[in-house]
């Protein structure tokens, strides 16, 4: 499909968005803070998991200067069960970058909005278009498959050079309503040209002008090269209590979950007399023992197999031994942030 022919796609796009698109928190006042918050929670997240986190969020930290001075651990906590907590950091990385370098304005130009921690291409042409009305390309994977579709593209999207290649031929064709074009093929992308199941072919406003439903290959598009095999790790989970106390530690800075509090593990899948071993060398007297039910949590590139214990201990005084601290369980829900990964134990912490 030539560029001419893409024009030919802005129009009815945006007539079907003006009737056909949901109404969101985030677009009912796109300010460039809101938009912003909204694009980052949206990575890796459905749009219904996103709604109750995105207003809490903005409840407690309405603006950028709450933002840049939040601590940590409230951050984290105000994120915790959307995951991949680095996307958290960086808000607050870039709220103080915008305070230091910006005067505590949000830049609008696209270059300048790349330059801030955790935003790339398609987050700063998110945020230049809807919320500053600059003319460029927002393109996520939803763009890339509908490209694809509508030209019968077999071209791989996961290659940086095709995205390049699509982010250009978009920025050639831009209307006016940069950021409701952009919308547009996002919402068509999430509800109509859909990524699992079957499409909607005939509740799409491009059905006209698809390349791939004339030639029947809807299904076979986009192509994307083979993600490799996530690693398998086994762990075996401890929920550790004294009396009304749960024991929990705050791990690594660097790494997966850097940073978050966490039930205490081991690597391998242990028996319980290697937990019984573990424990008594943390200095701490176990009384009894239960096996819990295995559990599993997949990241983007590896996946936890875990075995859990329940594990009752001798109380004592001493609150903090060698990382390890003793809490009241309900603290876990307002202070410390504990990783979905060990959501199946939760349930465990304050029985």
């Amino acid at each position: 499909m030539k560029d001419m022919e893409l024009q030919g796609l802005v129009e009815p796009l945006l007539i079907w968005y003006d009737k056909s698109h949901r109404i969101l928190p985030w677009r009912e006042y796109p300010t460039p803070y809101r938009v912003w918050i909204s694009e980052i929670m949206l990575q890796q997240t459905r749009v219904e998991a996103v709604r109750p986190y995105y207003e809490r969020f903005l409840r407690v930290l309405p603006d950028i200067v709450h933002l840049a001075q939040v601590p940590e651990d409230e951050l984290l906590k105000l994120w915790e069960g959307l995951g991949y907590y680095n996307r958290a950091r960086n808000l607050k990385k870039a709220a103080v970058m915008i305070q230091e370098t910006y005067g505590g304005e949000m830049p609008g130009q696209y270059e300048e909005l790349l330059k801030l921690p955790g935003i790339g291409s398609y987050t700063a042409g998110a945020i230049a278009s809807i919320a500053f009305g600059q003319p460029v390309p927002a393109v996520d994977g939803n763009v890339l498959r509908i490209l694809a579709r509508v030209s019968a593209d077999d071209r791989d999207i996961m290659d940086q050079k095709v995205r390049k290649n699509v982010e250009e031929r978009l920025r050639n064709i831009m209307p006016t309503r940069a950021g409701d074009f952009n919308q547009a093929l996002i919402e068509l992308g999430a509800i109509v040209c859909v990524p699992n199941g079957k499409a909607r072919c005939g509740a799409c406003p491009l059905a006209f002008c698809c390349m791939a439903r004339e030639k029947g290959i809807v299904d076979e598009l986009p192509k994307k090269k083979a993600k490799k095999e996530r690693r398998l790790e086994q762990k075996t989970v401890l929920v550790l209590r004294e009396g009304d106390r749960v024991g929990i530690r705050k791990r690594s800075a660097k790494g997966l979950l850097a940073g978050m509090y966490e039930l205490p593990n081991l690597e391998g899948c242990l028996g319980e007399n290697e937990v019984l071993e573990w424990i008594r060398k943390q200095g701490l007297s176990p009384l009894r023992i239960l096996p819990l039910a295995g559990a599993k949590h997949i990241f983007s590139h590896v996946e936890w197999q875990m075995t859990g214990y329940a594990v009752s201990l001798e109380e004592t005084e001493d609150m903090d031994r060698d990382g390890l601290i003793f809490i009241d369980a309900k603290e876990t829900e307002e202070t410390y942030p504990i990783p979905a990964a060990f959501g199946a134990y939760a349930g465990y912490m304050d029985i």
